[in-house]
């Protein structure tokens, strides 16, 4: 099977169909690649990226986080306190559990956030403008389907606003 894609001369030139598998490894690494560049850009690891992504929109608890970010718990709290001593994020008490905190940006971290999320959109949109509006549209429903359906095998609430109290409890390791 074969896709149709524009070339560099404004034809649209036929290219083999990579199936499932390799097409969504492929494109995996084309992002990955663009979120290496913009935390790079910003002197930040891909994981303290996606750390302050993560934070752009809720208030996860610790163990919440380390669900999302799929890292145990020493290796989260070890992100989280360079985010911190960085002056990216701070750890905010729960008020109704003591024992608990949640992980909320500092106005830097915010502002570093917005400015890598603003480069990744960019380079992602530059990546499907071959694309018509309609398979744009389809492939954004496709993946948040998969995304989706993953997070709810794996228990991982993906709403914003997530607290501690909210967040369902990490697995163990």
């Amino acid at each position: 099977m074969t896709a149709s894609v524009p070339s560099g001369t404004g034809r649209s030139r036929r290219v083999p169909d990579l199936g499932v598998t390799d097409g969504l490894v492929q494109l995996s690494f084309l992002v990955q690649g663009v979120l290496a560049r913009a935390a790079d850009a910003h002197g930040l690891s891909v994981q303290q990226a996606r750390l302050l992504g993560i934070l752009r929109d809720r208030e996860p608890g610790m163990a919440q986080l380390a669900v999302v970010l799929d890292l145990d718990k020493s290796s989260t709290t070890g992100l989280v306190s360079r985010a911190e001593r960085r002056g990216l994020v701070d750890r905010a008490a729960v008020p109704e559990d003591r024992r608990a905190v949640n992980v909320v940006l500092t106005a830097e971290g915010r502002r570093l956030a917005q400015e890598i999320a603003a480069e990744v959109e960019r380079q992602l949109h530059q990546a499907v403008s071959g694309l018509t509006e309609t398979n744009r549209k389809r492939l954004s429903q496709l993946a948040s389907q998969v995304v989706h359906q993953h997070a709810d095998r794996h228990g991982l609430d993906l709403s914003t606003g997530v607290t501690a109290s909210a967040a369902p409890r990490a697995r163990r390791d």
